[in-house]
């Protein structure tokens, strides 16, 4: 064999890696708003998170579909994950997606949603059936209100609430929740009755593990999703230097982790800690878990929980 035969290989390897994961990406295409309607922008309101019911999420039972009758409208061709645009009984619009996504993505559309983040609207059916497409499990349904305009996406680094407690509280939450996919076309501003929500809306790169290093491209290894036994392990917080939070986050988007302060991180500690354990388990029973799964998914919340009021709790006087 050849000196230069597996050097060779070893290139071929990499050269293939890298168009893999580099495809996926040249896939999105940025959906950046050119016009705002004009309107309230908010993305956060105050809540009082007993009273909310975190099983059912921002829909309630009442914008449950009524899966007596489904109709297939189209397949929506964005994303690396399969989504078919249906119809319910009552004429609702849903996107149902499948694949891996759908359950994380449910809850933490409701963890975000017990906070007083304005969230999508989205229910996990254990079972669907869609007409000429095929019996699936495990599908996430999010909704299409007629009312909703969905005006494109925000900018984690440009938007109206930059500086603001809330903004930092939402880039916190992105590492608690392990959410690795952390790109602006992830973003949406949905408008209604006069309103800017600004959401993220796709938050199904969660609830698993980051990738193992910070290397170009080579960060995407190691990462799961929607895994309680990979999730349970991560590391949230490595301290705090100087009145500022250090968060264990890797990979792409890790710099908009700098500059949190403890005051800010308060702030989200404070938010946390008004969920019950028995909302945090309905959060993870709403996405359809098995039981051993939402106990250690529930474990690991508080466990999270517990990190951050160790870490803004012994250095209030920094803030």
């Amino acid at each position: 064999m050849s000196r230069y035969q597996i050097p060779h290989r070893a290139a071929i390897y990499v050269l293939l890696f890298l168009s893999l994961v580099t495809s996926g990406y040249a896939q999105k295409k940025s959906r950046t708003a050119e016009t705002i309607p004009s309107g309230r922008a908010v993305m956060w309101e105050p809540v009082d998170t007993r009273t909310l019911d975190l099983y059912e999420g921002p829909g309630g039972g009442e914008m449950k579909p009524d899966l007596s009758s489904i109709k297939f409208i189209k397949e929506e061709k964005r994303g690396h994950n399969k989504k078919f645009r249906i119809s319910d009984a009552n004429g609702r619009v849903w996107i149902a997606k499948l694949g891996s996504e759908a359950q994380p993505e449910t809850a933490a559309v409701r963890l975000l949603y017990g906070l007083g983040y304005k969230t999508e609207i989205n229910y996990l059916i254990p079972s669907l059936t869609i007409p000429g497409k095929g019996t699936f499990k495990n599908v996430r349904l999010e909704a299409r209100p007629s009312d909703v305009k969905r005006a494109g996406e925000w900018k984690w680094r440009s938007n109206p609430f930059v500086g603001s407690k809330e903004l930092q509280g939402l880039k916190i939450m992105m590492v608690f929740m392990t959410n690795w996919d952390l790109l602006d076309l992830q973003n949406e501003i949905l408008h209604q009755d006069g309103e800017n929500q600004y959401v993220v809306s796709d938050l199904g790169a969660t609830f698993g593990k980051l990738g193992n290093n910070n290397l170009p491209i080579f960060f995407r290894l190691g990462r799961k999703t929607g895994s309680a036994k990979h999730y349970i392990k991560t590391r949230f917080v490595k301290g705090v230097e100087r009145g500022e939070v250090k968060f264990a986050f890797k990979g792409k988007g890790r710099s908009l982790m700098k500059g949190i302060t403890v005051a800010e991180a308060r702030w989200l500690s404070n938010l946390l800690n008004k969920l019950s354990e028995q909302q945090i388990r309905d959060i993870f029973r709403a996405a359809n878990y098995a039981p051993g799964d939402v106990d250690l998914f529930t474990q690991a919340v508080k466990k999270k929980i517990d990190e951050l009021d160790r870490a803004v709790g012994t250095n209030l006087a920094l803030n």
